[in-house]
């Protein structure tokens, strides 16, 4: 189904993820996103009683969802999968990513948690859901690897912390080649658990 077959509410919470992830919340207004997705005027509130929060909390778990799928289909994709090959495939996709927009869009997870994590936002409750699914996902695919469960879940968190510091890096200095650097640095680490 192409974007524009997709549903008017279906095409804002993607629409929302895409602008937060170049934008940030803050600068994310509901009209912007309105348009971006092509969606009837009138629609937001709809779809959207809960105002823009509603809205970013569904753009965090669309974003959620989309990198445990991004994750799962690594084990499905690797001939021998192991937990460096994990962690260069959730790389790679953002390598790819940053060198076709130009640096341009981040994470939505990490952008919203930079603006929001500090304070009481009503979106603190979806961005906490959103990264442990994400982080839920990596576990899982460790353990299917082989690695220990009681030490899947700090592999994943150092490897999700990892990837977005490297992220945020590549975007500030406009190089890619911070992804390449944490891939090869913790390769022998990540592998050192598998089973």
């Amino acid at each position: 189904m192409s974007g524009e077959e997709r549903p008017p509410r279906e095409r804002m919470v993607y629409s929302a993820a895409q602008l937060v992830r170049s934008r940030g919340v803050a600068a994310t207004g509901v009209r912007d996103v309105v348009a971006y997705a092509n969606a009837p005027r009138g629609s937001f509130q709809h779809y959207f009683p809960g105002g823009k929060d509603q809205l970013v909390g569904e753009a965090l778990a669309w974003s959620a969802d989309f990198a445990a799928r991004r994750v799962a289909s690594y084990g499905r994709q690797a001939g021998e999968p192991s937990p460096s090959g994990l962690f260069a495939h959730m790389a790679r996709q953002w390598r790819e990513e940053l060198t076709a927009r130009r640096y341009e869009r981040g994470c939505p997870i990490m952008a919203t948690a930079s603006e929001l994590a500090g304070g009481d936002s009503p979106v603190n409750e979806p961005l906490r859901t959103a990264a442990a699914r994400w982080e839920r996902a990596v576990v899982e695919e460790l353990v299917r690897m082989g690695v220990p469960a009681e030490r899947a879940g700090g592999l994943a968190t150092l490897m999700i912390s990892a990837l977005e510091g490297a992220i945020m890096l590549a975007r500030v200095c406009r190089d890619v080649g911070r992804l390449d650097t944490v891939v090869s640095e913790l390769a022998p680490v990540l592998d050192s658990y598998a089973g």
